[in-house]
């Protein structure tokens, strides 16, 4: 691996046309999905509705759903909801943008760090090359946009680990400068070090800032006339005080692990680099007030408002517990361990947690086997080159052995069969070559966040922290191979191999992908029966709730005469998929792989409308909209200051009920799992209903609207009480009441 000046990169601009496209394909995206489809049951309207009470109460510390208090999540997403909807109004769509403009956060962040790490590799005439792939990748990519449907913070985690990423390396940079400088001023004050042959060593005065081309040592200008126009080394104060801003969010946005991730990769970068004893010049006082100042009060305020209280017994539960020991303890330490009171959760087994990754990253994940291999290869070579340059013997034997390879380019990991040029090593105090930090950063990265959920408890999602690293390493094997289609770079082995193994992973994995789902989609869609109007889809579906545990577990109770209900989107996927497979492959093998990556990209973006379509469709069995709105036109036809809304069962098989109906509900036999803890506060509403309670309401004079997914055995039980009336029906569910 060839180590280049930093004065040697690439000018690393942001390119109007390459934002352009980015900003577009994340509105299509992001902002074109707002408005539908409505909430879903879960986590998704629990989120919004406890942003939506925490507007109504003004009590912004501790969060409440239906009136009960809720200690599993910290606040910020809840701020960003309600700070929205305090804005534009209660609305779905107003809650959900905070999170579309976080995306777009995360592809301008992305863009950047990939700017950083790869515009030494990219086409001189577009530096920004390897940002744009990466941020492209991110915005296309399954997982991401799945993910973003529905109202969770897991995508925030990757916005503040990139950010966290970049301002450790800026401010690792301006420490190397920084010293570099205060070793180099010494020798401008004395002449004869200055002219000393142990400093001006032959040959190399590219590092040194003293020398000029063409120009002896001794040419060159005083101290003191070289420091009345010296522009001052910016100090790594900034970054290291933003780095602290950034890992508080992170704090508030998911707890703890908000700053496991970003510490880890702090401590293991220095140490891997052998810098630990930087660890000190980070600012760590002034960087850990400015956490502190942003990060401690509301957990503070939170246990002092919510103090240990008295619990009962036998349940697993301690003697007295508030929110710290469910926050603190049961949320962060037992989760990790699988102890959670109460388990409410599936454990994703480790080998479908990778596979699944393998899936939110595609179509990109078609580049990332030669583009680690690539990476991890460099790393090795690095690591060898460093210990031959050590001993005297095996450096000065070092040659460069290949006509035509300049020294100066600053492409990556050269021909391993070529030798690498002499006095690669680094000083201790000098940046890393380029190609070696985006390597170590970019693997490390993915290798913490990977590692810690493969030995913790697991959701098929929590991936997604690692996928702005994934999409990076994808998108330096595309820039890479853009270099070698412009004809550039005299390096050509490592370019073309980058083009060639784009090109075969492409035919051999991403075209019979593609080319298979073509047939499978085109098969349903000519062969799928075409249902009556106005067909319930969950008569066509087959109930597989051993999967409902999974964030995306309804989808296996699709059927053959449910795809007739997908007609459409099964064939714009179709389509969509020849683009990607055929399409792009024609166009990379032609050795237009711009072309080819932006084909892919709109290719994608269509696949992912038509899922958007296709989501929206299948929404009656997610969600519950439909069924308020019908409650609220009944009440607006006649209307009863009594009315009382009933779940059959916990919150989540009907939480959008509150939020769209804009009332409180009542839960039949629904004392369990995010409101379970929080029953136990004195200030809880009455709104556990029983067996008993519910036949006593049935028959009273109060108008009940009961939710139910078990229509006829409610209706047979029921009737002896009072009339029962079917209001509606849908997606499985259906609205009875007593009047």
């Amino acid at each position: 691996m060839q180590e280049s000046s930093p004065q040697l990169a690439p000018p690393r601009h942001w390119s109007p046309r390459s934002l352009a496209i980015l900003v577009f394909t994340w509105f299509l995206l992001q902002i074109g999905g707002l408005f539908t489809p409505g909430l879903l049951d879960d986590v998704d309207s629990i989120y919004i509705e406890i942003a939506r009470e925490m507007l109504h109460r003004h009590d912004y510390i501790t969060p409440y759903i239906n009136g009960v208090r809720f200690f599993d999540k910290p606040p910020l997403m809840y701020w960003m909801a309600a700070g929205s909807m305090h804005l534009f109004g209660e609305k779905d769509w107003a809650a959900r943008l905070p999170l579309a403009l976080c995306v777009l956060a995360l592809l301008l962040s992305t863009y950047a760090l990939g700017i950083r790490l790869f515009a030494n590799i990219s086409p001189a005439k577009n530096p920004d090359r390897g940002g744009f792939y990466a941020a492209l990748a991110l915005a296309t990519a399954i997982g991401p946009y799945l993910y973003t449907r529905f109202y969770i913070p897991d995508i925030l985690l990757a916005l503040w680990m990139t950010l966290a990423v970049h301002l450790f390396l800026i401010a690792l940079d301006r420490l190397h400068s920084k010293d570099q400088a205060l070793e180099k001023e010494p020798q401008n004050r004395v002449p004869h070090l200055r002219d000393s042959p142990i400093v001006a060593k032959v040959g190399n005065r590219d590092s040194d800032p003293l020398s000029l081309p063409n120009q002896e040592i001794l040419d060159t200008p005083s101290f003191a006339s070289s420091t009345k126009n010296e522009i001052p080394t910016p100090s790594p104060l900034i970054p290291c005080l933003a780095f602290a801003a950034v890992m508080a969010l992170n704090v508030l946005t998911k707890g703890l692990i908000g700053l496991v991730f970003p510490i880890a990769f702090v401590l293991l970068y220095l140490a891997i680099t052998k810098q630990l004893r930087l660890l000190f010049k980070l600012h760590l006082i002034p960087s850990i007030l400015v956490f502190l100042l942003i990060a401690a009060p509301w957990h503070i305020l939170a246990a002092l408002r919510t103090p240990a209280i008295t619990m009962p017994t036998g349940i697993g539960l301690p003697a007295t517990s508030g929110w710290a020991w469910f926050y603190l303890y049961n949320e962060h330490i037992a989760r990790f361990l699988s102890t959670r009171i109460p388990h409410d959760y599936g454990l994703t087994p480790i080998w479908l947690f990778w596979l699944y990754l393998a899936i939110w990253v595609m179509p990109w994940t078609t580049f990332l086997p030669p583009a680690v291999a690539h990476h991890i290869r460099g790393l090795k070579q690095y690591a060898t080159n460093r210990t031959k340059s050590r001993v005297p013997h095996l450096r000065d034997s070092l040659t460069v052995a290949k006509v035509g390879h300049r020294a100066s380019d600053p492409l990556s990991f050269h021909n391993p069969e070529t030798p690498a040029p002499p006095n690669i090593q680094a000083p201790d105090n000098a940046t890393l070559p380029p190609n070696y930090e985006a390597a170590l950063a970019l693997l490390l990265w993915a290798a913490i966040v990977l590692g810690f959920f493969s030995i913790s408890n697991r959701q098929e999602y929590y991936s997604l922290p690692a996928i702005p690293a994934l999409a990076l390493i994808a998108a330096g094997l595309l820039a890479r191979a853009d270099r070698l289609a412009t004809g550039e770079s005299s390096v050509y082995y490592e370019i073309h191999q980058a083009q060639k193994s784009a090109l075969n992973w492409h035919l051999y994995l991403l075209f019979p992908l593609t080319t298979v789902i073509v047939f499978f989609c085109a098969w349903f869609a000519v062969t799928a029966p075409h249902p009556a109007p106005n067909t319930d889809l969950s008569t066509l579906l087959a109930a597989n709730p051993s999967f409902y545990n999974l964030s995306l577990g309804h989808l296996f109770d699709l059927t053959g005469d449910a795809m007739g209900l997908f007609r459409g989107p099964l064939i714009a996927v179709a389509l969509s998929m020849l683009g990607i497979g055929i399409g792009s492959y024609l166009l990379r093998r032609s050795g237009r792989t711009y072309a080819a990556n932006l084909t892919l990209a709109a290719a994608m973006t269509c696949t992912l409308l038509a899922a958007h379509e296709g989501l929206s469709r299948f929404y009656p069995i997610l969600g519950s909209k439909q069924l308020a709105q019908v409650i609220n036109h009944a009440q607006q036809a006649d209307p009863h200051a009594d009315d009382l809304i009933l779940l059959d069962g916990e919150l989540t098989s009907g939480s959008t009920l509150i939020f769209y109906t804009g009332q409180q509900v009542h839960l039949l036999d629904g004392r369990v799992n995010g409101l379970w803890y929080g029953s136990f506060w004195p200030d809880c509403p009455k709104i556990f209903e029983t067996e008993s309670s519910l036949r006593q309401l049935w028959q009273s004079s109060r108008r009940v609207f009961l939710f139910t997914y078990n229509p006829t055995a409610r209706a047979e039980d029921l009737a002896p009480y009072a009339p029962v009336h079917t209001l509606a029906s849908a997606g499985g569910k259906t609205i009875l009441t007593n009047h």
